[in-house]
């Protein structure tokens, strides 16, 4: 299997949002490899560094979470691996949650998404999204459901 860092989901993985989701919401990690310079896709100048300019996406991109019932959970640049071996380290986790595939997808579907947009595509080199559910910790305020002993 080649390994090949993406800004936008192939069509299969667009698919994946027809498909019924786990009930609750959906936290989306969100793994992020930001360019050396921002590059705008309509060729405007401009002196941003690639995390600059994810900076004014994800700014923007915060708020529109809250529209769509949804949340930012969680940010981090990335300092070190400390366990197992990579290719090479991811520069930000970003955690999203989304009340359901459904309300994601329309968010990515809208026109101020649509707007904002540019400012992502500038900044990132690659981005790994992993979708996860039944959610639980500190940071979101629910306990593990433990089974009776």
């Amino acid at each position: 299997m080649q390994v090949q860092n993406s800004v936008y989901p192939n069509e299969a993985q667009i698919q994946g949002f027809a498909d019924p989701g786990p009930e609750g919401p959906i936290y989306m990690v969100n793994m992020l490899k930001f360019k050396a310079k921002a590059e705008y896709p309509d060729g405007r100048e401009s002196d941003l560094t690639g995390e600059q300019a994810y900076a004014i996406y994800g700014e923007a991109v915060s708020g529109l979470l809250v529209e769509f019932g949804g949340a930012a959970v969680f940010s981090a640049n990335v300092e070190r691996l400390m366990l197992g071996e990579v290719e090479e380290l991811w520069d930000k986790i970003a955690i999203a949650m989304y009340p359901s595939r459904g309300a994601m997808l329309a968010m990515m579907q809208s026109p101020k998404m649509q707007e904002i947009g540019i400012h992502r595509a500038a900044g990132l080199a690659g981005q790994l999204n992993i979708e996860t559910a039944d959610a639980a910790g500190s940071l979101l305020g629910v306990p593990r459901q433990h089974a009776p002993t």
